[in-house]
């Protein structure tokens, strides 16, 4: 009897290699390797027998290892989301929660979450995720369209396989164009209810066909709950602090008409004290800016008829109350920041008004007794400067008028050129009078209504010009007013408090200045005989000849002064040549390149209209009174 052959036992051949499989986690497929390497190391039936008895046991124990391990993480997102209810602040935060843990738990592409509209009748989407479709996440369902819309109609869970080769939904054109953008093939959806009321629809879903088990059914439905419960849970929560608004709002209305009295009673003495203590008009605003908690300012200028009736009315988000006295609109106190004001906060306007309109009359008229004293004070100026000079001196002190410093005399008017000056309303000088002398009694200055028009006699502050003042005499008047206005500077006079007897030449060159400025058409200017060029030597009574050379000239003696260069001989032998350089040349017996560059550091010094009809005049006048001064001083 012969023995039979002994084998080594074959380790891929021991069901206890599963053990290891298990241990380790090895996905499903890992599985067939052990039986494969037996069959291939040549183990006999009954071991691959045993082997695949083990193998379909431990599949049988990883299944339920992976059960668990899936109930372990689904209890776990449950327990998760109650503790998020637990602590609800955001209802937007945790419903969102609610929608990632389904994509997650349920291992889909796309989860997301709809509400029921009561109003519109539909469901709508809330929350998404995994989404990447704009339409889709606008998409509203109609009850009964769609998977969502069935769900939403009947309360019922239900779930495809294949949306589109489903005919249990009623199929619309927006609904399948929003889930086609989305990619959407299996969808499953359960209700959210509160009681017997469905409140949205919770969904998972996938862009490939796919079988959803009765367990991720049932997670979803599990989850869906807790969102109902959320909802409700903020619903509550609204409700309630929309409940305590309403309380606190009570208590302040009971606690401002508890104030209303004591306020009404401060604001009348504080406003009487103010007219009594010679307050103005900014500091009524400000009281009652403070006792109405608002911002109260006052505007200038006539009201619509149904803001002047006396009473504070609603504009737009403030209250006006008109400031009149005699019918004339004076102007408003406008409060700003307090769109609700009750009777008695608006009467309080009222009556700040009514003060408002008591110091307005008592100011303009204190205005114009001040601005006839001020008129009076130039008129005797102009007319009997032969007055006592200290008495003079103490008028203007009492205006705050320093009359030891230099002066300039303006000549305003209204300039319209195409209607003559004595047909001009009256009405039209008194405006630009009152103007006028507003401006004077802010600069110190006075101011008088004169010749169909204004003088004003305002002082010559630090670095200062005639010119620079009347430019914006002229530029403020005629902003005021809103129209042009013309004025004419005289040269700067003396301390009028010395020298009296100069205003009135003063005045007299002013006016030929403003004559001037009508006739060159420059109407709505404001300028003195400096600014008229050589026709301002005529003009002014000063006869500055030298200013007049070298505001005309000077850069260009300068210039030769500093270079010992030739421009003042270049440029007069120019203009004595009829301005040809050819000709030029030979009077001055150089190279006509010579005289070219000449011309052009000439253009750069007196700038490029040097050459114009009007310019090459002042410039030749100025080349002779320069030639003469200079013989003068050999």
């Amino acid at each position: 009897m012969s023995e039979e052959p002994l084998h080594e036992p074959d380790p891929s051949a021991d069901p206890a290699a599963y053990l290891g499989l298990l241990a380790r986690g090895a996905p499903a497929e890992a599985y067939d390797r052990p039986v494969l390497l037996a069959r291939a190391s040549g183990a006999g039936p009954a071991a691959l027998a045993a082997l695949e008895r083990a193998k379909q046991l431990a599949l049988r124990v990883r299944a339920e290892l992976e059960g668990r391990r899936r109930r372990e993480a689904e209890l776990s997102a449950l327990f998760e989301t109650a503790h998020d209810l637990a602590g609800l602040r955001d209802l937007d935060a945790v419903l969102r929660a609610i929608v990632q843990r389904a994509r997650s738990l349920l291992g889909t592409e796309v989860a997301y979450l709809s509400l029921n509209d009561p109003a519109a009748g539909d469901t709508y989407m809330r929350v998404t995720e995994g989404s990447v479709s704009a339409r889709f996440q606008q998409l509203r369902l109609g009850m009964g369209e769609g998977l969502g819309g069935l769900v939403a109609q009947t309360a019922r869970p239900y779930v495809t396989e294949s949306y589109f080769d489903d005919e249990r939904f009623r199929h619309t054109r927006a609904i399948d164009s929003g889930v086609r953008d989305e990619g959407l093939v299996a969808i499953l959806g359960v209700p959210l209810t509160l009681g017997s009321q469905v409140i949205g629809v919770l969904y998972a879903a996938d862009r490939r066909a796919r079988v959803f088990e009765r367990e991720q059914v049932a997670l979803l439905g599990s989850l869906a709950a807790h969102a109902a419960v959320a909802i409700d849970t903020a619903n509550l929560l609204a409700e309630t602090r929309s409940a305590l608004a309403e309380l606190e709002r009570a208590n302040g209305i009971i606690r401002a008409h508890s104030g209303v009295i004591e306020r009404a009673s401060e604001v009348h003495d504080r406003l009487t004290e103010l007219v009594l203590r010679g307050g103005g008009v900014h500091d009524v605003a400000a009281a009652v800016s403070e006792v109405l908690d608002g911002a109260v300012e006052f505007t200038e200028g006539p009201l619509p008829a149904e803001s002047a009736d006396g009473h504070a009315t609603r504009r737009g988000d403030a209250w006006v109350a008109a400031v009149s006295a005699g019918g004339e609109a004076l102007g408003a106190l406008v409060l700003r920041g307090q769109p609700d004001l009750d009777p008695v906060d608006q009467r309080t306007l009222e009556r700040a008004a009514t003060v408002t309109s008591l110091l307005l009359l008592a100011r303009r008229s204190a205005g114009e007794a001040e601005q006839r004293v001020r008129g009076e004070l130039l008129d005797d100026l102009l007319d009997v400067p032969e007055r006592d000079r200290r008495l003079l001196k103490e008028r203007a002190a009492r205006l705050r008028t320093d009359f030891d410093a230099p002066h300039v005399v303006l000549a305003a008017r209204l300039d319209r050129p195409d209607t003559p000056a004595t047909d001009r309303d009256g009405a039209d000088r008194q405006r630009l009078w009152s103007a006028a002398s507003h401006l004077a009694a802010t600069r110190h200055g006075l101011a008088s209504a004169r010749d169909g028009g204004t003088v004003l006699l305002l002082p010559l502050g630090p670095g200062d010009t005639a010119a620079e003042l009347a430019r914006q005499t002229a530029k403020h008047l005629g902003g005021t007013l809103r129209e042009p206005v013309t004025v004419g500077a005289s040269s700067p006079v003396g301390a009028p408090a010395t020298h009296p007897g100069d205003i009135a030449p003063a005045y007299a060159e002013a006016r030929r200045c403003l004559d001037a400025l009508r006739l060159l058409g420059r109407s709505g200017e404001g300028a003195a005989a400096q600014d008229l060029g050589f026709l301002g030597l005529l003009l002014a009574d000063t006869r500055d000849i030298a200013g007049f050379v070298t505001r005309t000239i000077g850069d260009v003696v300068a210039y030769d002064r500093s270079r010992g260069t030739d421009l003042v001989r270049t440029l007069d032998a120019y203009f004595a040549s009829g301005m040809s350089p050819v000709r030029t040349k030979d009077e001055l017996h150089v190279h006509v390149n010579t005289v070219a560059q000449r011309l052009e550091r000439i253009g750069r010094l007196l700038g490029p209209d040097w050459q114009s009809p009007p310019r090459a005049l002042e410039i030749q006048l100025a080349l002779r009174l320069h030639s003469m001064s200079a013989a003068v001083a050999r």
